[in-house]
C-alpha cells in the first residue's frame, strides 16, 4: 500500500502554521488524497493523549477506511511495550522504530537483549516491528543485527536519504537491507550549494526531481510484491510511506502550499511506477 506518514504533514502539523492540523485532521486530508495508509510516526501528542482520546482517534480512522501504522524511537523494552499497547488501539499491524532515542543509546549488545525480549510479544500480536536506516547506526550493523535475531517480526524500515549523513551510498544501503524491508519512507532528496559556494545543504526536493533512484529501490526491494525475499521477513505487502525534508519557504503558506504540492506530487509519482 501506498501511504501518508505524520512527515509528509510536518509544518502543517506544527505551530507554526496559523491552524494546526490535529492527527484526526490529517487522516482526514489522507481520506480526501484517495490514500488508505496513515503512518503516525514521531509524533509527539500521541504519547499525550488519554485513553478516551486514543479511542476517538482510532475511531475516526477505522470510519475513514484507514489502516494505521505507528512510529517511535528506541528498543528499550518498556517503549516498545508501550507501543504495541498503541498498535492494539489503532490496529495497526507494524511499528516502526530506531536503535536509538533521544534518551537511550544502547549499544548493539544491549538491542539485541532487549529485542529478544520484547519480539516475542510482537510475534504473539501478529505486529512487525520495524528498524529504520540511519546515520547513527550503519546499515551493516542494523542489517546484521536483524539476521542476527532472525525473528520473523524484526525487519528494516528502509530510509535511504538518512544513511549519507554517514558517507553510505543510497543504493548500496537499498541492496543491503533489502532482504529484511518491511517499511519504506519515500522522499526524493539532492545537495545545493551555500551561497558563496562554501559548501552544501542536504534536503529534501519534490519526488523525481532529485538524486533518489527510486526505480532501483523497486526493482531490488519489490515492495508490492508479498514475499519479498527468500526470508518471507514479511507475507504482507511492504508498505510505501510518503514523507519530506521540506525546508521552511519563509512564511506559514508558502510552506505548507508547497508541502501540500509535493504530497501530490509523490503520490502521483508512486502511482505511475
Amino acid at each position: 500500500m501506498i501511504g501518508l506518514g505524520t512527515y509528509a504533514f510536518l509544518w502543517e502539523h506544527s505551530d507554526r502554521a496559523p491552524q494546526p492540523l490535529s492527527l484526526v485532521g490529517a487522516f482526514e486530508r489522507t481520506r480526501e488524497l484517495g490514500v488508505d495508509l496513515f503512518q503516525i510516526c514521531d509524533y509527539a501528542p500521541l504519547e499525550l493523549m488519554d485513553d478516551v482520546e486514543l479511542d476517538d482517534a482510532a475511531a475516526a480512522a477505522r470510519d475513514l477506511g484507514l489502516t494505521i501504522e505507528v512510529g517511535t524511537k528506541g528498543v528499550a523494552p518498556e517503549r516498545l511495550t508501550r507501543f504495541l499497547e498503541l498498535a492494539a488501539v489503532f490496529d495497526a499491524r507494524l511499528v516502526r522504530s530506531m536503535i536509538y532515542a533521544p534518551d537511550s543509546r544502547p549499544t548493539l549488545a544491549q538491542a539485541e537483549a532487549w529485542l529478544r525480549g520484547i519480539l516475542p510479544a510482537y510475534e504473539a500480536a501478529g505486529v512487525s516491528l520495524a528498524l529504520e536506516t540511519y546515520e547513527q547506526v550503519s546499515t551493516a550493523d542494523l542489517t546484521r543485527l536483524i539476521a542476527t535475531i532472525g525473528s520473523p517480526a524484526l525487519g528494516v524500515c528502509l530510509d535511504p536519504a538518512n544513511v549519507v549523513a554517514r558517507l553510505e551510498l543510497p543504493r548500496e544501503t537499498v541492496e543491503l537491507a533489502a532482504p529484511y524491508v518491511t517499511n519504506i519512507h519515500v522522499k526524493d532528496f539532492a545537495f545545493a550549494r551555500q551561497p558563496g559556494w562554501v559548501g552544501f545543504t542536504f534536503t529534501g526536493t519534490r519526488m523525481g526531481e532529485g538524486l533518489h533512484d527510486y526505480p532501483h529501490l523497486l526493482e531490488t526491494v519489490r515492495p508490492r510484491e508479498r514475499e519479498v525475499n527468500e526470508r518471507k521477513v514479511n507475507e504482507r505487502e511492504v508498505n510505501e510511506i510518503v514523507e519530506h525534508w521540506l525546508p521552511w519557504q519563509g512564511d506559514a503558506e508558502t510552506t505548507v502550499r508547497t508541502e501540500r504540492e509535493w504530497t501530490r506530487a509523490t503520490l502521483e509519482y508512486l502511482r505511475s511506477t
